[in-house]
C-alpha cells in the first residue's frame, strides 16, 4: 500500500487500514524509526487493559527456566 506525503509533511491512512485498527480523528499515534523504517503505532488509551492476556496461550517463560534448572540439577547429581 502506498501514500504520498503531503507538502506539510501530512499522510492520509487509507480507509481499511483505520478500519483495521479501529482508528478514528483524533487518536494519539506515535511514530518509531527503526533504523530506516518507519511505523506508525496506535496508542492505547489503556494498555494495561488492551495488553492484558495478549501471552495467555504462550508457553510460560518462568516454567520454562525452572524445569531448565531442575533438569541441570538431575544431571549434575
Amino acid at each position: 500500500m502506498t501514500v504520498k506525503m503531503s507538502t506539510k509533511g501530512w499522510i492520509v491512512i487509507p480507509a481499511a487500514l483505520r478500519k483495521k485498527y479501529d482508528l478514528k480523528p483524533g487518536d494519539d499515534l506515535q511514530v518509531v524509526d527503526y533504523g530506516g523504517v518507519l511505523s506508525i503505532i496506535p496508542i492505547s488509551e489503556n494498555p494495561i487493559k488492551t495488553g492484558a492476556g495478549i501471552l495467555k496461550d504462550r508457553d510460560s517463560l518462568t516454567e520454562a527456566i525452572v524445569e531448565e534448572h531442575r533438569q541441570e540439577r538431575e544431571r549434575e547429581s
